[in-house]
């Protein structure tokens, strides 16, 4: 599956690309160039970091987690995803700094209408009912990987829970202050700053929402060291096997030809 995704990744990123952009003629054809030199350097040289990194984590987690296990497993992550935003930003900033007003209204909507959506699918219900649905999001993840979960391992999820505050609304503030900003660039055409606006997408943030995200990761940590002190022989081979299994398709699919 992670094969035939990403071989079809080019085509994913037009049409989520073409949801936001309202373009034709000659710039859906840069459009189309700049996604096509994205996925080209992603798999050239993303994949293979991929590889390498599933790689150690599969390792990491066969000999049991330790707390720098985890901060180096955030930290490549952060890292990868800010190297990957600034190229893919470099490739369309030209494109977007030709857009009209027109074009760019049609990019608001679109924006308003994730926020839409984003408030349907996290702001919904009470308190309890939000918290009891993150839980479940939390344990349908970690059974992804290893495994159904025993009670004691989904009780442990629902402490995590219960002990972190509810985000959603700051994440979404978040969400527009990083979307205002960003059009902002666009509309005033200084798009050669937006590889660095969108790599450090976090910069600017609202001090209360960089302390409850601190906060929630140092409770995800030590979440996820107990669970690690808990997971039979059984659940620990699937984590390993899955980690293995990413790290060799990442590297398969670095080393094809594009089709």
């Amino acid at each position: 599956m992670v094969r035939v995704a990403y071989e079809n990744a080019d085509s994913y990123l037009r049409y989520r690309a073409n949801t936001y952009l309202d373009v034709h003629g000659e710039q859906a054809q840069e459009l189309d160039a700049a996604i096509d030199a994205f996925h080209d350097w992603h798999r050239k040289q993303a994949l293979p970091q991929y590889a390498r990194l599933a790689g150690e984590a599969a390792q990491r987690v066969g000999d049991g987690l330790a707390p720098e296990d985890l901060v180096w497993g955030y930290d490549s992550l952060v890292a990868q995803a800010r190297i990957g935003l600034r190229e893919a930003a470099q490739r369309i900033a030209p494109l977007l700094g030709r857009l009209d007003a027109q074009q760019i209204a049609h990019i608001e909507s679109r924006l308003a209408e994730e926020n839409r959506r984003f408030e349907k699918e996290f702001l919904r219900g009470s308190e309890r009912a939000r918290r009891e649905r993150r839980a479940g999001r939390i344990v349908k993840r970690l059974e992804d990987w290893v495994g159904r979960l025993s009670e004691a391992q989904v009780e442990r999820v629902r402490q995590y829970s219960e002990r972190v505050p509810l985000m959603a609304e700051m994440r979404l503030a978040d969400h527009k202050r990083a979307q205002a900003a960003g059009l902002e660039l666009v509309r005033s055409h200084r798009t050669e700053t937006l590889p660095e606006f969108v790599a450090y997408w976090d910069r600017g943030r609202d001090p209360a929402y960089a302390a409850a995200i601190e906060d929630s990761r140092r409770e995800l940590f030590a979440m996820l060291l107990d669970l690690d002190r808990t997971l039979s022989p059984g659940q620990r081979a699937q984590a390993v096997a899955n980690l293995r299994r990413y790290a060799a398709d990442f590297q398969l699919l670095s080393e094809k030809e594009k089709r």
